[in-house]
């Protein structure tokens, strides 16, 4: 354990189970490191990971944002390119575009795909699937809407998936947001987490949530308390 982190956990009691507006006061004064730490929540599901129907995936517009302008790059042809244009998508294209990323080009943060395009799209599946980049359905970013798709990517939208262990971690801004702007973003994300249970889980659905920036000490939040 570093230094830093040791000292910012003497903050933090590990047995106690923090109110939602305790734990990011918390992580704020616990955001030490020289740069502009990432806010992170860490949600572990009472779901079955390895079955189908009880997967928890979906995607949220964070009121405040992340805190990141994220490049975004459209697949899309004719009238869709205008659109991708005018809503501020940073490169679009169709078969050129698809050419360059085949070369290894991946200089983007997220890449959205209208349903047209997929076919020829879905051939660097190889080079787009281990980085996270494939446009899903699930995750909005295969899409006839463009213009909505490509502003609320802008704006602060995030996807949340549970891994492999059930657990869902997804970024809630950055730890020089104020307070109520970090707290409106982790409720946003917990209220539409809490939408998305599966009809087929059964027992305690939240099992247990902590909160945390890039460098510090994560934060146990009481699964009880109204989000």
């Amino acid at each position: 354990m570093s230094k830093r982190l040791a000292e910012t956990s003497k903050l933090v009691d590990k047995n106690k189970l923090y109110s939602l507006d305790e734990a990011i006061n918390l992580v704020k004064q616990t955001a030490k490191a020289k740069f502009d730490e990432t806010v992170e929540i860490h949600i572990r599901l009472g779901v079955d990971p390895k079955q189908s129907d009880q997967s928890v995936r979906g995607t949220v517009t964070l009121p405040n944002g992340i805190g990141k302008t994220r490049k975004v790059v459209v697949i899309a042809r004719g009238e869709k390119q205008k659109e991708a244009q005018a809503s501020g998508a940073d490169e679009f294209g169709a078969e050129d575009l698809i050419e360059k990323i085949s070369k290894g080009w991946i200089d983007f943060d997220v890449l959205v795909a209208t349903p047209d395009t997929m076919k020829d799209l879905s051939k660097l599946g190889k080079v787009l699937g281990p980085k996270g980049l494939m446009p899903n359905p699930k995750s909005g970013t295969v899409t006839f809407d463009i213009a909505q798709a490509v502003k609320e990517l802008k704006l602060g939208r995030v996807e949340y998936k549970n891994d492999s262990y059930g657990i869902i971690h997804c970024p809630v801004g950055k730890a020089s947001f104020a307070q109520d702007k970090l707290l409106a973003n982790t409720k946003t994300l917990l209220e539409a987490v809490i939408k998305a249970k599966p009809s087929t889980t059964k027992g305690q659905y939240l099992k247990s949530i902590s909160i945390s920036s890039t460098m510090g000490p994560g934060i146990k939040l009481d699964t009880t308390q109204k989000f």
